[in-house]
């Protein structure tokens, strides 16, 4: 009898290592190389590979936060940044993925994403009504900038097919359309800085312009919910700027689908927090992954039991 406790022992220890080494390849949808989802995306991969046993990640150039909804959607083992908006809008299943809702869960909340309409001096755009027949990116069509973008132009009284001339570039691309003359502003909404935002503004002779929005926050939550807040991006942010641009903000948000299992969930969140530095080291935006902001107050996706219990275990609580 001894004999087979100890064989039961040692095979239940067996399975519980097993488990405990489960192999994952896991892929990070981020965004375009120009913007912040991309470095950050890229120095998760690296965490996760180094310090969670069993995991292997890779970052993967996307063309933003539909794109990773998509992908996550797909079923394969992807994990993605998105804005809280189109993340709203793949769990519910409206908008781009009307008919397809996703099954995500929240990993995290992340840092706050700023909107920059952006011009240069000479491109005959002052205020935002200014944009009005002018040629205008609004960003790439895999990226919630483009949403976002939409639903700003609506509630600022714009028809966004009668009233610019529309291209849709990403941010690298849309800084060198603005510095070669092919368009007269672009939207981008990412954090701060945002390098390819931060190269437009060091470029020789030109002079950046940020075009105040603020006011059409108000409008944009009337229709879609309160996604989104009143804020500032400080005019020591990109050499130029004249005073502080008043702006619209919406979270950034970590999600999965709602497969994944607890432990790997877990795993992903504990590692992001307790190596948070070294994110901090690749952009500061990670400065802003705190367990005060973990609540369902700036994500509209419910949390994954397994980031539940990491963030437990921190003394957050999550309403």
């Amino acid at each position: 009898m001894r004999r087979r406790y100890i064989f039961a022992v040692l095979a239940i220890a067996a399975v519980q290592s097993a488990v405990a080494q489960e192999k994952i390849n896991l892929a990070i949808g981020t965004g375009g190389t120009g913007g912040v989802y991309y470095p950050l995306g890229g120095g998760l991969a690296n965490l996760l590979s180094k310090f969670v046993p069993g995991m292997q990640a890779t970052a993967e150039v996307t063309g933003g936060s539909v794109d990773n909804l998509k992908l996550i959607a797909s079923g394969k083992p992807y994990i993605g940044f998105t804005m809280a908006d189109a993340g709203q809008d793949a769990y519910r299943g409206e908008d781009k993925f009307t008919g397809n809702k996703v099954p995500l869960k929240t990993l995290l909340v992340l840092y706050p994403n700023r909107m920059h309409v952006v011009t240069v001096e000479g491109a005959g755009v002052i205020r935002f009504a200014d944009i009005k027949g002018k040629r205008v990116s609004t960003g790439s069509p895999g990226s919630a900038t483009e949403v976002m973008a939409f639903r700003a132009i609506e509630a600022m009284g714009l028809d966004r097919e009668r009233d610019i001339r529309r291209e849709r570039l990403g941010v690298a691309e849309s800084v060198g359309a603005l510095k070669d003359k092919k368009i007269d502003a672009f939207f981008w909404v990412g954090g701060l800085p945002t390098g390819a935002v931060s190269d437009l503004a060091n470029t020789p002779n030109t002079k950046i312009k940020m075009v105040d929005h603020s006011e059409a926050v108000a409008g944009m939550n009337k229709k879609y919910g309160p996604l989104y807040v009143e804020d500032t991006i400080p005019k020591a942010t990109y050499r130029g700027m004249d005073s502080d641009n008043k702006i619209a903000t919406v979270w950034n948000i970590l999600v999965v689908h709602e497969k994944m299992s607890d432990q790997a969930a877990y795993n992903i969140v504990k590692t992001i927090f307790e190596k948070r530095a070294d994110l901090i080291a690749v952009h500061n935006e990670a400065e802003n992954i705190k367990i005060e902001y973990q609540k369902n107050a700036t994500t509209p996706i419910p949390f994954h039991p397994g980031a539940v219990r990491y963030i437990a275990e921190r003394g957050g609580k999550l309403n």
